[in-house]
């Protein structure tokens, strides 16, 4: 991650994109493109490569899902999608999720939050509090016999790795697993990062979602099941 690090800003709102560069640029966040829609977004991404891009859902021609879609599909694997709506609707956010965005935002945001938010999707990590994750997980994703069959290789997970995978799904980033389990922030990225290599996921955002579809934590329970 050497360098400055360099977003997309997707939106049709004129406003709204000007705000956003000067609240980025303001911190050494470079600006590398804007696009008024998601196929302009999708060209922007293939010809700047940027690492982060803030994405509406509402935009004309092509809406931010798939635009972040075919971002994620066409071979992108260092960028990362942050969406950006005015609605906080759980079909949004699910949608927007399982097409590969690494998190989600209000476009009520603060600055601060804005800038802190673009950082941690850079280094890894997923904008996944544990209160949406909860709620998505209850009301979308149900238990999937198949996918839990298929990664039955979740015993090749050390013991310390299925404790940072549930904890994980839960919605705790990695200063909040470091946090809980006693343990400096490096060891925490490298037991995620171990995780994701082992199981074949892009990010986290993939574990949480399979940490649910197997069983290893169930809804509405506040540590799953083994």
């Amino acid at each position: 991650m050497s360098g400055p690090l360099r977003a997309v800003i997707a939106d049709d709102q004129a406003l709204v994109r000007t705000g956003f560069r000067m609240i980025l640029s303001a911190d050494g966040i470079e600006v590398a493109a804007e696009a008024t829609d998601g196929a302009e977004a999708v060209a922007a991404v293939r010809s700047t490569r940027p690492d982060v891009v803030l994405m509406d859902i509402r935009m004309p021609r092509m809406d931010g899902i798939e635009a972040t879609r075919q971002i994620m599909s066409g071979g992108a694997n260092e960028t990362r999608v942050v969406i950006l709506t005015t609605y906080d609707l759980d079909h949004y956010v699910y949608a927007a999720l399982t097409a590969g965005a690494s998190g989600f935002l209000l476009k009520d945001v603060s600055p601060e939050h804005l800038v802190a938010a673009v950082r941690l999707v850079r280094s890894g990590d997923a904008l996944l509090s544990p209160t949406i994750t909860r709620r998505l997980i209850e009301r979308f994703v149900p238990r999937d016999e198949a996918k839990a069959d298929l990664h039955r290789d979740l015993s090749e997970l050390t013991p310390r790795e299925l404790e940072v995978l549930r904890l994980l799904a839960t919605g705790l980033n990695n200063a909040e697993l470091a946090d809980r389990l006693t343990l400096s922030a490096a060891t925490v990225k490298t037991h995620v990062a171990r995780i994701l290599s082992k199981l074949g996921l892009r990010d986290r955002v993939q574990a949480v979602v399979l940490a649910y579809e197997t069983g290893l934590i169930s809804p509405g329970g506040p540590s799953g099941t083994s």
